[in-house]
């Protein structure tokens, strides 16, 4: 089976202008795997005469917020009012990640202080060119439990209540735990939506409660059951199916079998250069890819879950949804590094695709 979910393009295009209107001041939680992403820039000049490796001579050197926090501040930028929980350290790369945070009108008061772990920072060296060399981690990944994981339970508590999305960044770094999962599904449940109307107005919601978008690792599968939407990329599904997707037939199989076993409402399989593949109760079919250009896939599907989010609380349908997330996605991999989506290039992207 294959399908193209694409909406006409005129059709699509004056809806999205509505939402993407709507996207302003929404709040939104954000739950997950915080980090900092440190970049180390120079020029390659020789190869070392101690080792086969090269020498990068510094230039430069800068930070941007990575993880679940890189999702928190795509929201930001695109209007909306995240809230973010997770777990930092008592250190320098926790300051930074708070300052960072302040910066870009991100709440970080559901931060969790853990004075037994460090911050997690991914530091990169890479030359001039944005090619990378070497990244060295800073990380402790065991799971938050006793009282770190019950401060994070509560800090979810009063957050969830008021937001009209839930999200989950879960990069296996120890925010995101069963009693975590738990707490959320406490506030969020499943909403569908009808499909777009002939008049262009948005479809109506089955529930009241929030949605819940998880971005998943395959190890805490079994705990997503409930979500309104995973999005797992093209390996993490087969991992989870064991079914290899080379075709759009096999996406709609690994589809169908990864919403089986997470027990969720719909998934969104992010596939590259191939595009996306949604299945839910109203719709199935591929979204073809619309990147103009690839310069670092870093951070992308940050960029897709806060986009899904929001639209979804802004009154998408999931494929209206699932759409705006393809074209956040196609701009933000034209970018090095983590990386935003400003409502504007999300305007004009959808208005070059109307145009096609």
């Amino acid at each position: 089976m294959t399908a193209d979910l694409r909406l006409g393009t005129d059709n699509f295009s004056s809806h999205a202008h509505t939402l993407i209107a709507r996207f302003t001041n929404i709040p939104i939680l954000v739950v997950g795997d915080v980090m900092i992403d440190r970049f180390i820039v120079g020029r390659v000049t020789r190869i070392s005469p101690e080792a086969p490796v090269p020498i990068v001579r510094f230039e430069s050197e800068y930070v941007r917020l990575g993880g679940a926090a890189n999702v928190a501040h795509n929201l930001a930028v695109l209007g909306a009012r995240p809230t973010l929980v997770g777990i930092v350290g008592d250190d320098a790369a926790g300051r930074t990640l708070r300052e960072q945070l302040t910066a870009a009108g991100v709440n970080g008061d559901g931060l969790v202080v853990d004075r037994s772990r460090s911050t997690t920072e991914k530091v990169r060296v890479v030359t001039e060119r944005n090619q990378q060399v070497a990244r060295i981690d800073y990380e402790q990944d065991t799971d938050a439990s006793g009282a770190v994981e019950r401060a994070i339970v509560d800090a979810v508590g009063r957050s969830a209540s008021d937001a009209k999305a839930l999200l989950v960044s879960d990069y296996l770094k120890g925010a995101i735990t069963r009693p975590v999962i738990e707490a959320l599904l406490a506030h969020g449940a499943p909403v569908h939506r009808s499909p777009l109307g002939p008049a262009g107005e948005g479809g109506s919601l089955s529930g009241e409660r929030p949605p819940l978008i998880v971005d998943p690792k395959i190890p805490h599968l079994s705990c997503y059951a409930g979500a309104t939407i995973v999005t797992p990329n093209h390996h993490e599904a087969e991992v989870a199916t064991h079914i290899r997707i080379r075709t759009d037939d096999d996406a709609h199989l690994a589809a169908r079998a990864f919403r089986d076993r997470a027990r969720c409402e719909a998934v969104l399989i992010t596939r590259g250069e191939h595009g996306m593949w949604l299945s839910e109760p109203a719709a199935e079919g591929s979204i073809p890819a619309v990147a103009r250009e690839v310069a670092d896939v870093t951070g992308a599907g940050d960029t897709v879950v806060a986009m899904l989010a929001l639209a979804l609380a802004a009154g998408a349908t999931m494929t209206e949804a699932a759409m705006l997330a393809n074209q956040a996605a196609g701009i933000v991999v034209g970018k090095f590094g983590p990386s935003t989506v400003t409502r504007d290039e999300l305007l004009a992207a959808i208005e070059r695709a109307r145009r096609r």
